[in-house]
């Protein structure tokens, strides 16, 4: 129960407020921030026929589109599936299914090369017959004694949803059942009859960030404004979370206020009664059977013992309230290792850690008050991760093992069982004949190494001359890891050109301490590390300039702003997408509030200073040649705002830049709403980054 998002600012002092107010009035293009204004729609369709005429005109254009789209809509893609009262539940979207088919097998069916499904719920109908543009956003579902599941349907793809009850026993919605209409909700069921929700039955309800603050417990048939109060975080909080463990003789309910993005509070809901559990605010917590689990983000000093940043550590719950503080260690980090998450099935859990930013799977039993760990072989090289297939049902979980060149291979293991089978492999989408993977390290500006993947042509001539692409990210403690990326590898390298994947600091690659190095007034590093990777390509005459291109989406689109206004003669060509490109008010836009834990807050003159050193926005300059750039966001996305790409484009057309700017009508934060719409865009990238870096 993680939240991504974080606190706005309390009050601000006159001084800075001032200094905000300036700095609106000095931007000439606030107008672009009327997300749905026919002047700023205009404009968009405007740029995107510019846009789309040049690059639909590409050679590359309609090869690569149709080879995305062929592979976005493959029915040899492995189908990814929960398990659910003996069922193996799928979303699937392919050519004849665009918004999406939710649909279930058997178990000993999903083993076959073509398993029979049985449709759930079919997206598409509903979507015609309701007149609505529906997108999947999930199910919250109650097992294993009632079928009943919580729909959350998306109009667009916004991560605003519409809440439905559905009878998957019937296959219908329930008349007069749990609903709630387009909103960011958080909902959990207790039992058949009863939920925790936190929602925006009003607009007070809501935290400046935009995200619920308050939790009712509601009763069906009950009006949801008369639900009982259970928590109410503050207004400057950046949301609350619930969570209800349905374990065999036990049910525990948690509320959990995020303070900031990565700052917490955690209440053990007892009747009617909230029980603070004292543990760090900056530490993720959750209940496994009678065990108390905590992944830390920071050393832990406590009645004389320490417990390290990143470890996972246990104790018994009942012995955690009654004031021990005694606990196993279950996970201790290293220089190099790292834990990035962790499942749970019946009896344990599994550890998924990072060796270098290589894979690594670890079995944890817990017997009789006992916990017993276990390695599972897993590739040298390449991305590993185990996931519960239903952490209440059983011990089964899947294990997915690939890498750069190996597609991906879906195996079933059991906790404690020796030997995994598989029972799913990707076909290869791209030829990796003669392709090889390097890991290497570049030296940033303060010393640090920080290590990036090559993938490219086995004895590539050093000449300068190889269309290459850089891709980072660099936030949010996120791991980019050596996955099979089919995309790249039959837009990108089938077709010559060289992949480099960036591992810098902000990111989750080596634990919080990773992270922690780039946050607020250290951001730079992480851009400063960027550079030294792009710096490093060149000169090891990997690449030159002329034919080095950047991605990246996000923070990652902030990643593309900023090395493109420090750094514009070490690139060739930027693809910057669903970007945060103005930091002087992203903390106004959207969920922009709920980073400043990351980023720091613009309206604090003390902070300003130093994110005004970055901010793309505020950057650019007349007279400087910017590298060829293509912008491209989401009228959907209500996570980032897109005026931060519209904006920024627009400044850059003032300048007399070379900049294209697309923009999506659907999509959400994730740009695309279905793969057709994903094929495009992408499509779109890779003829833009061809013609510019060959």
């Amino acid at each position: 129960m993680r939240f991504l998002h974080t606190v706005a600012a309390a009050l601000l002092l006159v001084l800075s407020a001032s200094a905000g107010h300036a700095a609106e009035s000095a931007d000439p293009y606030l107008w672009l921030e009327d997300v749905e204004a026919a002047k700023s729609l205009d404009w968009v369709r405007a740029r995107n026929a510019i846009s789309q005429k040049e690059l639909e005109a590409s050679p590359d254009f309609t090869p690569i589109y149709d080879r995305l789209l062929a592979i976005y809509d493959s029915n040899a893609r492995i189908p990814a599936v929960s398990l659910r009262d003996g069922w193996l539940y799928n979303f699937w979207k392919d050519a004849q299914h665009p918004r999406g088919l939710w649909r279930r097998t058997r178990p000993d069916e999903y083993r076959k090369a073509t398993p029979r499904w049985e449709t759930v719920l079919d997206l598409d109908a509903l979507s015609t017959s309701e007149k609505e543009n529906w997108v999947w956003k999930g199910a919250e579902c109650l097992y294993p004694k009632y079928h009943r599941c919580l729909l959350k349907l998306s109009r667009g793809g916004a991560d605003a949803h519409v809440l439905r009850e559905f009878d998957t026993g019937t296959r219908r919605f329930v008349a007069k059942g749990f609903e709630l209409p387009e909103g960011k909700h958080e909902i959990v069921w207790r039992n058949v009859d009863s939920v925790l929700v936190a929602t925006d039955t009003t607009p007070s309800d809501l935290t400046s960030s935009g995200y619920p603050r308050i939790v009712r417990e509601w009763k069906r048939g009950t009006a949801l404004p008369a639900a009982r109060v259970v928590y109410e975080a503050k207004v400057e909080d950046v949301a609350v979370g619930i969570d209800v463990q349905n374990e065999p003789g036990r049910q525990r309910e948690i509320v959990q206020r995020a303070i900031t993005f990565f700052e917490f509070e955690y209440f053990l809901r007892s009747g009617e009664h909230l029980a603070k559990l004292d543990v760090p605010v900056d530490a993720d917590l959750s209940l496994f059977q009678d065990q108390l689990l905590l992944q830390l983000r920071s050393d832990w000093e406590i009645i004389g013992h320490r417990y390290v940043a990143n470890s996972l550590i246990a104790i018994p719950l009942v012995a955690f309230i009654e004031g021990q503080r005694r606990f196993d260690i279950l996970f201790a980090p290293s220089e190099k290792v790292s834990l990035i998450g962790y499942s749970k099935v019946r009896s344990g859990l599994l550890l998924n850690q990072l060796d270098r930013v290589r894979g690594r799977v670890t079995e944890m039993r817990y017997a009789r008050g006992r916990w017993s760990a276990r390695p599972v072989a897993v590739p040298e090289f390449g991305e590993a991760e185990a996931a519960a297939l239903n952490d209440e049902e059983s011990d089964s979980y899947l294990l997915t093992t690939e890498s750069f060149t190996l597609p991906t291979r879906l195996l079933d293991g059991v906790l404690g069982r020796d030997g995994h089978r598989t029972l799913k492999q990707l076909p290869a989408f791209f030829k990796a004949d003669g392709i090889e993977v390097e890991q290497r390290e570049a030296v940033s500006k303060d010393g640090t190494k920080v290590p990036y993947f090559q993938v490219g042509r086995a004895g590539m001539k050093t000449d300068g001359r190889n269309p290459t692409l850089l891709y980072g990210y660099g936030g949010f403690e996120i791991a980019l890891t050596p996955g099979y990326h089919a995309a790249v590898g039959a837009a990108w390298l089938e077709r010559g050109g060289t992949f480099v994947l960036a591992n810098i600091r902000g990111g989750g690659e080596f634990g919080p301490p990773w992270h922690q190095a780039a946050v607020q007034q250290n951001r730079q590093r992480a851009y400063d590390d960027f550079a030294a990777i792009a710096q490093d390509l060149i000169q090891r005459g990997v690449t030159s300039p002329r034919h080095l291109g950047i991605q990246g989406g996000s923070n990652g689109g902030l990643l593309m702003g900023v090395a493109m206004t420090q750094h514009p003669e070490l690139f060739g060509a930027v693809v910057c997408q669903v970007p945060l490109l103005d930091m002087r008010r992203y903390h106004l836009l959207l969920a922009g509030a709920s980073w400043m834990s990351e980023y720091g807050n613009p309206d604090d003159p003390a902070q300003w200073e130093y994110l005004s050193r970055y901010s793309p926005y505020q950057n650019l300059r007349p007279g400087v040649k910017y590298p060829n750039a293509l912008i491209t966001t989401s009228t959907r996305d209500d996570r980032v705002h897109p005026a931060h790409a519209r904006k920024m484009t627009a400044r850059l057309l003032e300048l007399g830049q070379p900049v294209l700017y697309y923009e999506n009508i659907e999509g959400g934060h994730g740009g695309a709403a279905n793969n057709r719409q994903k094929a495009y865009m992408d499509a779109l990238s890779y003829s833009f980054l061809w013609k510019q870096l060959r």
